[in-house]
This record gives structure tokens, sequence and C-alpha cells, in this order.
């Protein structure tokens, strides 16, 4: 059954920051787009990994690659500062800059090999509430739902920051549809809903009802010639400007629906490349 098409890709080179809208998107197994959170900021007093729920000024800087990431490499980024100043990944004043900029001391990394374990681990043990705090919910909200395939990765997580190898909160794809944005700008046309602030991969353009990925969990979707399962729905950043009502809102429904409002994903097999050319053609069907 056709759902969609594809409106737009994105990657982001460094994790929380803000990243590039594509023309063309290269999906591997295990490390999603090519390119996408290739690199990360690790809080040094902390030794940890860090996003932007515990360092919110990562999203007002951006990034973008010096040359087209090809598989699992990781060129070098050039990050775009708040005030507009712009830094290279190989300029040897990046850690200094970043610290003054985030506020503490840091320094940034590129994605390592899942042998590296001790750089992934959470240096603080969380439990189902601190989870629950990570996801954005309430007190009485349950977990994102998960198939039973993608529970072992969300148990390793209350171990590592990210699956072991990467710098994903979770899965590796990351859809949203223009239904459920559509639906929130409606609803709060003065809270400024911007699609780069969910930071999606696939911005699927659907006719469906708001909301209608949760219905996706176990099933399949077959985007062009990528065949992507769906393991898990989760919760996605709130604005960060002027977002309050949304944020409440947001969890509101999340509550009546008893998941959360975008789903991440696992693409299956490895992967053609979609191109602007393509995009607005590329069929998305969802089966079981």
């Amino acid at each position: 059954m056709q759902i969609g098409v594809v409106r737009e890709l994105w990657r982001y080179p460094v994790k929380s920051m803000r990243g590039e809208r594509l023309d063309d998107a290269v999906v591997h197994a295990g490390i999603g787009v090519a390119g996408d959170r290739g690199w990360a900021v690790r809080d040094d007093a902390v030794g940890e990994i860090r996003s932007a729920k515990r360092v919110p000024a990562l999203l007002q800087c951006a990034a973008r690659y010096v040359a087209s990431p090809v598989g699992a490499a990781t060129p070098h980024v050039v990050i775009t500062l708040p005030d507009g100043r712009e830094v290279r990944s190989d300029d040897p004043s990046v850690h200094d800059t970043l610290s003054a900029v985030l506020g503490r001391r840091v320094t940034l990394w590129p994605r390592v090999g899942a042998d590296h374990a001790e750089h992934f681990l959470r240096r603080d043990a969380i439990d189902a509430d601190e989870m629950r705090r990570q996801y954005g919910l309430a007190d009485d909200e349950p977990l994102p739902a998960a198939t039973p395939s993608a529970a072992p990765r969300r148990t390793d997580l209350r171990r590592y920051v990210s699956p072991l190898g990467t710098y994903f909160d979770a899965d590796e794809l990351h859809l949203l549809t223009t239904a459920t944005l559509d639906d929130l700008r409606r609803r709060h046309p003065d809270a400024g809903v911007d699609v780069r602030r969910y930071r999606p991969n696939v911005v699927l353009d659907t006719d469906g009802a708001p909301f209608d990925e949760f219905a996706w969990v176990g099933r399949q979707l077959r985007i062009g010639a990528l065949v992507v399962d769906v393991p898990s729905s989760r919760h996605v950043k709130a604005q960060v400007t002027s977002g309050t009502c949304v944020k409440r809102w947001w969890r509101a429904r999340r509550r009546k629906s008893s998941q959360s409002s975008c789903v991440s994903s696992v693409s299956s097999k490895p992967p053609p490349a979609c191109s602007r050319q393509s995009r607005r053609w590329m069929s998305v069907q969802i089966g079981m």
C-alpha cells in the first residue's frame, strides 16, 4: 500500500548540531545515511559523549562535510558557530573553540569502532526513570514502543550513550511525516515549528493522519528500492525557542496514543542512493 513520497533528505555530520539537506543519500545497514552523526562532542570533565539533551548549545551550531562521505568514512567537517564564525575539525584550535562556545571543556571526536566500548560508556548507569527523562517523557508515560528485536539495543543504552560504533541515540534512520509537522503548525502557528529542529533523515510527504508513524512499528517500509524495518518509535527534541506549547501538546497527544511522535528505523538491506531527481516520485509503501 502506498502511503506517500519522499520530500526531503537530511544528514547531521556532528551529533546534535544542525545538518545538511541532501540531493542524494546512501543508506548503509548499521550506520544509516552515509556520514550521519559521523562526529560527536565529548565532555572531558565527565568523560562522556554529549548530545543536546545535556548541552543545548550544540543546537546553535551547524556542520557540513568538506568532502562527501563514502561508506563508513568520516571526512573532516566545517562547523559554523552561533556567531557565524567557522572552524574545521582538523584545525588544532577546534577543541578550545568549541569549549568556549559550549561553556565546558570538550573535544570533538570522529566515530570510532564498536571495539572501543570504553569510548561509549555512560559514567553513571541509568534506570527506566532516567531514560524517560532523556526521552522527554513524564513519570507516568511508558518508554517508546519497540519490537523484540530492538529490545536488546535499548537495554545496552542503559550502559552506553549510543549503540557501539555509532553516535545515534538509538536507531540509525529517523523518519518523519509532513502530516505530523503540518498538524503541529496548525495547532501552534506562533511556535516556529521547523523540520530542522526534529532532525529527521527522511521527511515523507503523506496524506495520512498526524502521528500515523505509530502504526509502523513492527512493519516494513519500502522507499524506492530501499527496504526499512521499523523496530521502534521515539520522542524527538522539542523546539528550543518558543516551543513550550508544542512540547506540552505533543506530550498530551503521545499519552493518548501511548507512543511517541516519530519513528527510528533500521535499514535491512544495503542501499541505493536517493536523488533529488527521483525523490518526488519515489513512492513509500508499507507492508507487514
